[in-house]
């Protein structure tokens, strides 16, 4: 029986990169020893026909959290801000579960075990957006050329969603965390505390991003124990672009040593001519390699 599961979730749009994320995991040999679930947040008979034959189980995410229609307006893909905090529920037989956004894919599979490894003992494994080469944290406006109007995402969000300002405060200046991946152990005290949040969150702002302001209060303002993974383990390429090895085949961190990117996550998208390149594969940019080249890649997997 296996104890570790790698969870993503998707709609019809984002079949294609649900299917690259689950190539990308089961082209390693370890991957065997691992179970992958599948959220339905909008697949077609045909789609999840295609993915039985690769993973372990699929079942319809639900809203488990009550959201007025007004807010949902038919976009059933937003039950993935909600039911990825409630993984056990879903998928009670295992004991270790790992999300990954189905806009990502892995890279290095040293990056799993690490995750795995992170959220023993009931702590939350997930990466901050702050590293190496990120030279802009947090926006501020100027008035005056003295006073500062905090425009950080986390205090922005938090004011959007009714969370009084003694929280937001506490959250403004804190390295953002991206949900996108993240671990825990299915017996973890934090999945109460990000439930709880949640509720709180929903109740008064939008559904996107509500489990990520969510999730950051719980680190930032309830304290619950995390292991801070490194930036590779969670690589936000819209945030700051890898470098490519030639010499190897595999794309690396931009900066010295140069470490494998674990996970390569493409949220926000990279947009070329209006295009997003998570719809669209054929788009590819300029990409600076070890060797002292510039090469035009698409950072979607390639199998």
């Amino acid at each position: 029986m296996k104890k570790n599961v790698i969870v993503s979730l998707a709609d019809s749009n984002y079949f294609p990169l649900l299917n690259e994320l689950i190539d990308s995991i089961k082209r390693f040999e370890e991957s065997s020893n691992v179970a992958i679930c599948i959220l339905d947040a909008g697949l077609t008979d045909v789609q999840k026909e295609k993915l039985s034959l690769k993973v372990d189980e699929i079942k319809s995410a639900e809203w488990d959290i009550e959201v007025p229609d007004s807010k949902i307006q038919g976009r059933e893909w937003l039950k993935s801000q909600v039911s990825r905090a409630f993984l056990p529920k879903y998928f009670p037989s295992y004991e270790k579960f790992l999300w990954i956004d189905c806009d990502a894919w892995v890279n290095d599979w040293k990056t799993i075990e690490i995750y795995f490894k992170a959220c023993e003992n009931g702590k939350l494994g997930i990466t901050q957006t702050i590293g190496p080469g990120y030279k802009i944290t947090s926006k501020v406006n100027w008035v005056f050329g003295k006073l500062a109007i905090i425009k950080s995402q986390n205090f922005k969000h938090a004011i959007k969603s009714n969370i009084s300002y003694n929280k937001a405060r506490k959250l403004a200046f804190a390295p953002h965390i991206n949900i996108g991946v993240f671990s825990l152990e299915k017996n973890s005290s934090a999945w109460k505390t990000w439930q709880e949040n949640l509720e709180q969150t929903l109740k008064g702002g939008d559904i996107f991003g509500s489990e990520q302001l969510a999730m950051n209060m719980s680190v930032y303002i309830n304290n619950i124990e995390t292991e801070f993974l490194p930036l590779n383990c969670n690589w936000l390429t819209s945030n700051l672009l890898p470098k490519f090895d030639e010499e190897n085949s595999i794309f690396v961190e931009p900066y010295l040593p140069n470490y494998k990117i674990g996970i390569m996550h493409l949220a926000a998208g990279i947009w070329q001519d209006n295009k997003d390149m998570r719809l669209n594969k054929e788009i590819t940019i300029d990409i600076k390699t070890l060797q002292g080249k510039t090469v035009s890649k698409s950072l979607r997997f390639d199998n």
